[in-house]
């Protein structure tokens, strides 16, 4: 057991100072299109900005691009839907990354203006024909998710009965830990998949597989593996050979009361799922990573529009990067700046919970968090919202007028980092510390009964 987390710790140290040299090394280069700015306190002190700032962090994106493809034994699609900034795009180009998991055409034209060459998959299980056919005739995609006849007869009949196709049949799973499911709308029954897997099979002579997803935001490394047993299962029952498990995204990110597991122990379990699947030697193993490689690399810095009591009214809301706050409701982390020009400066002190409020004039505009600020944040501040680089621009409307940020470049560290570039937990308030040690936790009995129950 010393050894191995020995080595565990010497794994982990590797990745930390490979992570500091990408940056150090100045692997985070100035975007054309953007100012840099070496951290968002030099972005308060040049200018005070009076809309929403979204915070991109290449660097980081291209650390945990690079982690994946390392570590992981398998391919690497990234999910385009997570954050389909250019700027991404891009740099998971220039990392390696060359397979890109697309829904939608101007997903698909995204991804052949920002990484031409690169391989697409086309891993929505509902398209329209002419999505279909102009994917296939225009872009050269041949990889198609479905999960019903239906969808796969549009698919043969929208490329012309192509037999050079890569069939994914997406599976319902079963599967527990994650923070949002993603299990009610897509993916064929287990029961009725074996006769889907079976006409996959018959309707191309290139590549069929599978795939499924546990759910957004998994805390738990071994539902990758239960999930695939299960495939496992249907493909026994179809009495089919597959050539691709995809196991789809789910990878998590470190926010607030979410501290996930170390990536090791997902991509173990997964291997340990795949080495025990049914299926032949040279199958191909996938997956579709979004949040993981993008989460740590981007954050919003918001101004402070009025204060009421413990609720604090920003300049951008759930109608813009602030999605997972209102609807999902997760606390993300914060950073709270005052002043202007020089005088600028990060401010700390006692803290306090809030809770947030958008500029729209919808009442849904609300964030319930907790936020923990300092306890005088006042109108005029600046706060950092952090981990917002899955599913924080790409979320963006311009609803009541509001929502438009603009992209700068910074080359700070991310607020916590699963990949060494930071600590990998967001330490919380007294507060909520003092709450967490209130919670039984179950131990042996003390005393005689304790001695025996230790000897067996």
């Amino acid at each position: 057991m010393a050894w191995r987390l020995r080595r565990g710790l010497a794994r982990r140290r590797k990745w930390a100072l490979a992570a500091q040299a990408w940056l150090w090394r100045g692997h985070i280069k100035r975007l054309r299109e953007v100012h840099t700015y070496h951290t968002p306190l030099d972005l308060v002190r040049e200018r005070s900005p009076e809309r929403p700032v979204a915070l991109a962090r290449p660097g980081v994106v291209a650390v945990a691009a690079r982690w994946f493809q390392d570590k992981f034994q398998g391919d690497v699609f990234y999910a385009v839907k997570a954050n389909p900034s250019p700027w991404v795009i891009k740099t998971l180009a220039k990392a390696g990354v060359t397979a890109f998991d697309v829904a939608s055409i101007p997903e698909i034209e995204l991804v052949a203006k920002y990484a031409p060459g690169a391989r697409m998959a086309f891993m929505h299980p509902v398209k329209s024909r002419k999505a279909i056919a102009e994917a296939y005739r225009d872009y050269g995609v041949k990889t198609f998710a479905l999960d019903t006849h239906e969808e796969l007869q549009k698919i043969l009949e929208a490329t012309g009965g192509a037999q050079d196709l890569t069939l994914i049949v997406r599976l319902a799973v079963q599967a527990e830990g994650a923070s949002y499911s993603l299990s009610g709308k897509f993916g064929v029954d287990l029961h009725e998949a074996p006769s889907l897997l079976l006409a996959a099979r018959r309707a191309t002579q290139d590549r069929m597989g599978v795939s499924f997803h546990v759910g957004s935001q998994c805390m738990r490394p071994t539902a990758y593996q239960a999930a695939m047993a299960q495939a496992s299962r249907a493909i026994v029952r179809a009495g089919v050979v597959v050539d691709v498990v995809d196991v789809g995204g789910g990878f998590p990110s470190i926010y607030p009361g979410m501290i996930p597991p170390d990536m090791d122990d997902y991509f173990d379990s997964i291997q340990r799922g795949f080495a025990e699947m049914m299926v032949t030697e040279d199958c191909e193993l996938w997956c579709e990573p979004g949040r993981a490689l993008v989460a740590e690399a981007s954050s919003i810095l918001t101004k402070v529009e009025l204060r009421k009591g413990d609720a604090i009214y920003l300049n951008d809301g759930s109608y813009g990067s602030l999605f997972d706050a209102a609807h999902v409701k997760w606390p993300f982390p914060v950073k709270l700046y005052r002043g202007e020009g020089r005088g600028a400066q990060e401010v700390d002190g006692a803290l306090k919970p809030f809770r947030f409020y958008g500029p729209t004039c919808d009442s849904l505009d609300h964030m319930p968090g907790p936020f923990w600020l300092p306890e005088d944040v006042r109108e005029g501040d600046y706060v950092e919202i952090g981990m917002l680089g899955a599913y924080g621009v790409a979320m963006n409307t311009r609803f009541n007028g509001f929502g438009d940020a603009e992209t700068v470049a910074v080359e700070d560290a991310p607020m916590a980092s699963m990949f060494g570039l930071a600590g990998r937990s967001i330490r919380l308030p007294r507060e909520e510390q003092a709450e967490e040690r209130k919670v039984v936790r179950l131990s042996r009995p003390k005393g005689a009964a304790g001695k025996k129950r230790r000897k067996r």
